[in-house]
């Protein structure tokens, strides 16, 4: 080992640079992480395939600008020198140099991390006065002789660099190292990659375009870092996210403090900044600083409907002036992957000389458009591409960014499912005397999924199962979710299993068992068979059809005597978290109808059943036991799932609507808020009760998993769900989150029983990497399970719009409906469609000043007049008189589309009619059995599960081959079978084999298809 001194020039807190002598050892063996080696390294982990062509070593400049292209799984040998890593952990940040970490952690790439600057002989001393840049290309340089001269040769080893300068100062210096640029490299060596070499051009031009930029200022230059932070710990600035508003995105956004970073104790809502320029160059999702405007400035948030790309202004549309600022500074970019449309030809021409330069159209309304430096403008004109942000320059108006990936021509059905994708990454209890058991059994998938497997690695990048309207798109393959997870009538399978003994009268827990266990389904209920088993009705069980009539209808009794219990269980078991201040929320969920052809025929309501319900509430109850299980063995790193109280001033809309209706509601507690609502009755209209509801969930925040070591105990409640702990242990298939809480909960098992786990868990500072991991899946601002379900309703609302497209507005009766208004708002209102599911905004002021007016029969026609809004109606005042629009009322809308090239298409509301469609009784629910009061997030979770399990049955039943009883019976093939197989080759064994021909034959094995079972 030899001992030198590494110089770094820092800059201090104060800003002050600082020059900072370091000792810097080097050794003679540092892992080469090569399976070629000779010299018996100590190589531990990812080793490199000897199965490659060649190795290539990028240079820092390459691994900063084009690490997009290194992540491609075609390219392999990949040698990342600890110097090029230093360069993107210094030049790009936090963010890019974590993903480079993740890149060389994964097993499916093919690459390594070679410690250049510890070698003894690859070691290159920065010399006096040499340009960083070139001393980093020196270093790389030197680290690939010193590769492929301890290799011996044995493989070519290839360095790429963007600098010409090397190129020719090192290509002919080493015989098997070979300097190429690279473009060169992708067109010598990867010819075929043409995704590669696109993706090089796009972002080569943009770096051009960078270094050509102007000089004259469009914003002010963003603090230092160091200024930012002594500002927010002293109150003059503030932290905290930014969030556009989608409706106004050109003028309005909001930052909201984090709780712990608000010095200002006056502050106690959101900051608002108003335009462009005081959002300076910030991007929704970024971590911002913000300097209040003075108290003359402060402005309100617009309350008035934004129609399209038009602005209401008017001090009248705006509320009471509140917190208003402007931003001074990023403190982390959040960017992500945005899909853009590219202009069409005159557009294109219009925004610049150079055809190659345009300004591209993000699909998402708050992003602002994107400058891109293309060569294929016109060939994607109307085309939604994937594009990253690269820079944002004071002297640019817009962000420059390059192109990733062509998804498809805008308007296509597979193009908008991927932009929505994108845009968004039990047995019942047995009964007997004054005791019961109930049992939860959930499918053992990390029994199958080991951890740190290409499954698993794949499993947590995707970390949720993603629901659209017409598809669903898998956490896990299809032969785990669909098979050897799902818990099949008469099969076997594994489980891991909670179970409590509980006392008949009280549910008083006796005894609670955790364990791995091995379980067969004695029947397989579709959740509508076991609610008609319920109800009393006439419903044939296939595992009971076979039977003497005597003995099936003794255990067609003993069946339905236990749904019976497993439904009174859990009716209790609500109870009492509905006596803890458990929250009965609303949401609205839509399903598509399609035809064989994939046509919407119709959109109907989820309609959940009370088996839904109690399915659902023995799952919280199972989540709540495994939570207190883990948090007990592992106190420091366990992974939870809070709910914390919401915010007093997002209850506003739902105070202020309940109070006009002659409710009032208190929020100043989960139980307090749900006693209310349970009073919100108007018995002449159930809608009223059911839209409070959903203005409730509105305003919820939203729920995060956690490492308990990075959170006080006080913080563990569940407010929605009113526990003190709560976990997700019960859809492992669906969520990553449920695999690692299944691998702690064996763990504790395991140490249960005095024996150790089988692998080192994860650290608190590890776990709580994961849980921010999977909480901030395909966007920063927003948790997976958020982005799952915002995918969800985006889909929904896509096919909501393909199924109105094609219908005339003003003839077919379909797109005439019943809506019931629940917010009242400056120039018009947001109405709900219970028909459809629907809510949208209905205008009563047009672009051209008109105003709706009533005639006598109710129709409603423009004409010019006035609009003044109060708390609990907005009224319209014409030449013909005054019309008024009541909080809840029923109306009648028409509903078209209206299309856009850019983003998604939208439904547009009219109002048709001062009076219902429909009677408001024709439009209310049915009346639900006790217990089935709503529609929670975990119920609906259930009702998409019995669904997805219906159609893999259908799926597997249309497979499946017709076979015969022998077939069926003996599991052979017709012909050729393994017998006819023997024969023959026992035949072929007596055969003189200079005249035996060849002969050959094949099986196929059959199964009849069998449907999905739900086990709770």
């Amino acid at each position: 080992m030899i001992k030198t001194e590494k110089v770094l020039h820092l800059k201090s807190s104060r800003g002050r640079k600082v020059r900072v002598v370091r000792e810097h050892y080097l050794r003679e063996h540092v892992p080469c992480h090569s399976s070629l080696c000779q010299a018996q390294c100590a190589n531990e982990g990812k080793v490199l395939s000897g199965e490659v062509t060649h190795y290539v070593v990028p240079d820092a400049g390459v691994a900063r600008d084009f690490m997009e292209i290194l992540e491609f799984r075609e390219i392999q040998g990949i040698v990342f020198t600890q110097t090029a890593c230093q360069a993107v952990q210094h030049s790009r940040g936090r963010r890019q140099y974590n993903r480079l970490r993740s890149l060389l952690k994964d097993p499916r790439h093919d690459c390594i991390l070679f410690a250049n600057e510890f070698q003894e002989y690859s070691y290159c001393p920065r010399e006096k006065g040499e340009p960083q840049d070139k001393w980093q290309t020196r270093c790389v340089y030197h680290a690939a002789v010193w590769y492929h001269d301890h290799l011996a040769g044995m493989k070519p080893v290839v360095m790429i660099t963007e600098d010409q300068t090397a190129v020719a100062e090192y290509s002919s210096l080493n015989c098997g190292v070979y300097i190429l640029s690279t473009q060169e490299y992708l067109q010598t060596f990867w010819p075929e990659l043409q995704a590669a070499q696109e993706l090089y051009c796009s972002i080569a031009q943009s770096l051009r375009e960078r270094g050509s930029e102007g000089t004259e200022r469009e914003y002010t230059e963003h603090l230092p870092a160091e200024v930012l932070e002594a500002g927010i710990k002293s109150g003059r600035y503030i932290q905290g996210t930014l969030n556009v508003n989608k409706h106004r995105a050109q003028h309005e956004a909001f930052v909201r403090f984090e709780g712990s970073s608000n010095k200002n104790s006056e502050l106690n809502s959101d900051v608002l900044v108003c335009g462009g320029k005081n959002r300076n160059r910030a991007v929704h999702g970024d971590m911002v600083a913000v300097e209040l405007l003075p108290k003359g400035e402060w402005r309100g948030r617009t309350t008035a409907l934004t129609e399209g790309q038009g602005e209401e202004k008017g001090d009248e549309t705006q509320s009471q002036p509140m917190f208003t600022g402007r931003v001074v500074g990023i403190l982390q970019r959040n960017w992500r992957d945005y899909v853009v449309t590219f202009p069409p030809k005159e557009e294109t021409q219009s925004q610049s000389r150079n055809s190659q330069r345009i300004l591209a159209t993000p699909w998402d309304q708050r992003i602002p458009k994107i400058r891109i430096s293309t060569q294929q403008a016109d060939k994607l004109q109307d085309h939604r591409v994937i594009v990253r942000l690269d820079s944002w320059d004071s002297t640019s108006l817009y962000p420059n960014g390059h192109s990733v990936r062509v998804l498809g021509r805008a308007g296509e059905l597979e193009t908008e499912v991927q932009t929505i994708l994108i845009e968004n990454s039990s047995p019942p209890p047995r009964g007997g005397g004054q005791r019961l058991e109930l049992g939860v059994h959930i499918a053992d998938v990390t029994h199958f999924v080991k951890e740190g497997s290409l499954t698993d690695l794949e499993a947590r990048a995707r970390a949720t199962t993603y629901y659209l309207a017409d598809r669903r798109y898998d956490m896990l393959p299809a032969v785990l979710s669909a098979d050897l997870c799902s818990l099949l009538g008469g099969v076997d399978r594994y489980a891991v299993s909670v179970m409590w003994d509980l006392d008949a009268q009280t549910l008083a827990v006796n005894k609670v068992w955790y364990g791995r266990t091995l379980i067969r389904s004695s029947y397989q209920l579709y959740y509508e068979l076991a609610q008609a088993l319920l109800n009393g009705e006439e419903a044939e069980v296939p595992e009971l059809a076979q039977l003497p009539p005597g003995e099936r209808d003794a255990k067609l009794a003993q069946l339905t005597q236990a749904l019976e219990i497993l439904t009174h269980v859990a009716r209790r078991l609500r109870g009492q978290r509905d006596r803890g201040g458990a929250l009965e929320l609303e949401g609205v969920e839509v399903r598509a109808q399609l035809d064989e052809d994939k046509n919407i025929t119709a959109l109907v309501p989820r309609q959940p059943l009370e088996v839904h319900e109690t399915v659902a509430e023995c799952m919280i109850y199972a989540n709540h036991w495994v939570a207190r299980k883990i948090q007990e063995s592992f106190p420091q790193q366990a992974l939870l799932r809070h709910h914390p109280p919401p915010r007093q001033e997002f209850f506003n809309q739902l105070q202020d609507s309940a109070r006009a209706r002659g409710f009032t509601i208190d929020t100043r507690s989960n139980k307090a808020l749900a006693d209310s609502l349970d009073r919100a009755v108007d018995p002449r209209d159930p809608l009223v009760n059911r839209l409070l509801r959903v203005m409730a969930t509105m305003a919820m925040s939203n729920a995060l998993y956690f490492s308990t070591g990075a959170c006080p105990v006080d913080q563990y409640y569940h407010y929605g769900l009113a526990l003190d702990r709560y976990t997700h242990f019960t859809s492992p298939i669906r969520r990553y989150a449920d695999m690692i809480v299944h691998r702690l909960l064996t763990a504790a098992i395991a140490m249960e029983k005095g024996a150790g786990p089988a692998k080192v868990l994860a650290s608190n500072k590890e776990l709580e990497e994961v849980a921010q991991q999977i909480n901030n899946k395909n966007r920063a601002a927003q948790h997976a399970q958020k982005a799952a379900q915002h995918a969800q309703k985006v889909s929904t609302e896509l096919f909501q719009c393909l199924y109105f497209r094609d219908k005339d507005p003003e003839t077919d009766e379909r797109c005439v409906a019943d809506a019931v208004i629940y917010t009242i708002r400056a120039n018009g209102m947001l109405v709900f469609i219970p028909q459809y599911g629907l809510k949208g905004a209905v205008y009563l002021k047009n672009r051209e000043g008109q105003v709706v007016s009533e005639r006598q029969d109710g129709g409603c026609d423009w004409q010019t007049g006035s609009l003044q809004r109060y708390l609990d109606h907005i009224s319209t005042t014409t030449a013909a008189g005054t019309s008024t629009f009541n909080l809840f009322q029923h109306i009648t809308v028409r509903i078209s589309v209206q299309p856009s090239r850019c983003h998604s298409n939208t439904l547009r509301l009219e109002v048709v009619s001062n009076r219902p469609h429909q009677a408001p009784e024709t439009q209310a629910q049915p009346p639900q059995p006790q217990g089935a009061r709503g529609r929670s997030q975990l119920v609906q979770e259930v009702v998409r599960q019995a669904e997805e399990a219906s159609q893999q049955a259908e799926e597997k039943r249309c497979r499946a081959p017709k076979l015969s009883k022998e077939e069926r019976e003996f599991r052979q093939s017709k012909s050729p079978n393994l017998y006819s197989l023997l024969e023959e080759v026992r035949e072929m064994a007596l055969l003189d084999l200079a005249a035996c021909g060849g002969a050959g034959g094949g099986g196929d094995l059959g199964a009849a298809a069998q449907a999905c079972a739900t086990s709770a």
